[in-house]
């Protein structure tokens, strides 16, 4: 018997990912690495009307396993819909009725732009390991492309989480006279070591997988085994004590006492073991290992301010949302409150809020009502000054 699935109708409804393609040769875009990359296909997805003027985009920009699909469903037996489908649409924290909003695939992903299991210009094979190292300054400038191509030349807001955030920071730094506002949530302007180390951890987990072959693996078994692991080892710190607390305890799978075998005991490591195998139908081991480095590479400080965080903002104009949650011990908001200090110490119109929350660092992917109205507000309010 098929089970009928009850989809949200209030939302975008069927939406479809387009393909962007540009700096075909001679016009390879430059890296921050010093690299050359072309052609690049950047996937996107679109919500809403761009206006007559094209003064009403928002930029959305995904985390490290994200994708274009923000919103709505591609499909009418989709099982459910983009990974921030409660957040974008009709009289939703981001109203289409109101925006017109964009969210692309990063640049070095797996989901249509352009990263390592990509073919080379010339299809002989995937990139693999010969892919270039891509930052997050590079993420942008592939998203600047974009927005060139939309004919978009001002965003209302650029939007983001975790890796998003960096994202979102780095356009207000790169691109100052293009961003209106920015809300950057759970996020940080540079890894610390406990962060570098786990992405560390993830990264060995798939290159000591024998399948990983030195990232030649396309047209063979695949490092599932590492890839699943590295899916282990971050979701974990997506989480929160508090959360595994509530949600698992020690409680057990499906059995009354210990089978004294390495089985999945507790429930834990039952839920970790399908968020693992889940992830590896989805995404590719290279990517994984390209993206992770990127955010390791990550340092506003370093970049733009010679060492100091005020300085690497000097150049800002964007109204700002600064959004924390109070159980992120990945980006805690200590870091949040780190961002906030230094653009008003730039002079910027700053407002920020720590959210109390359980949930952990994944806190800004489910749908709290605290966000959503705050993100509301704050947009309704930019919107309404841009506008006159």
């Amino acid at each position: 018997m098929n089970e009928t699935i009850k989809k949200d109708t209030s939302g975008v409804g069927l939406v479809e990912k387009q393909f962007f393609t540009f700096a075909g040769p001679p016009h390879e875009m430059k890296l921050d690495s010093g690299a050359r990359l072309g052609p690049i296909t950047i996937a996107y997805e679109t919500y809403g009307r761009l206006n007559a003027e094209k003064t009403n985009a928002v930029l959305v920009c995904h985390a490290l396993s994200g994708d274009a699909h923000a919103a709505g469903y591609h499909r009418e037996d989709d099982p459910r819909p983009g990974w921030w489908d409660f957040m974008i649409g009709p009289g939703r924290g981001i109203d289409t009725n109101r925006y017109f909003v964009i969210c692309s695939n990063i640049l070095g992903s797996c989901m249509g732009s352009t990263g390592p299991c990509t073919y080379r210009p010339d299809g002989s094979k995937p990139y693999g390991l010969s892919f270039p190292f891509v930052t997050i300054g590079d993420m942008v400038k592939a998203q600047k492309a974009l927005m060139d191509h939309l004919g978009i030349q001002k965003l209302v807001s650029v939007i983001g989480g975790s890796i998003g955030g960096m994202q979102v920071l780095e356009w207000c730094i790169q691109f100052p006279e293009m961003t209106a506002s920015a809300i950057p949530i759970a996020t940080t302007t540079r890894h610390s070591a406990l962060s570098i180390a786990f992405n560390e951890t993830a990264r060995q987990s798939i290159m000591a997988d024998p399948n990983w072959n030195s990232g030649d693996y396309y047209g063979g078994a695949k490092p599932d085994a590492g890839l699943a692991v590295a899916r282990m080892i971050g979701h974990i710190t997506y989480l929160s004590d508090e959360s595994l607390r509530q949600k698992f305890g020690r409680r057990l799978q499906n059995r009354e006492d210990f089978s004294f075998q390495f089985d999945a005991d507790f429930q834990v490591e039952n839920y970790l073991r399908y968020q693992g195998k889940k992830f590896v139908d989805r995404f590719d081991a290279n990517s994984f290992l390209y993206i992770t480095k990127a955010a390791d590479y990550f340092d506003l400080n370093r970049k733009y301010g010679d060492g100091s965080l005020v300085r690497a903002f000097a150049f800002a104009k964007a109204r700002f949302l600064v959004i924390s949650f109070t159980s992120d011990w990945l980006y805690p908001t200590f870091q949040s409150r780190d961002i906030t200090q230094a653009l008003k110490k730039n002079g910027l119109d700053v407002s920020f809020c720590e959210i109390k929350a359980d949930c952990g660092h994944d806190a800004f992917l489910l749908p709290l009502n605290r966000q959503s109205d705050l993100i509301k507000g704050f947009l309704n309010g930019v919107f309404t000054e841009t506008q006159t």
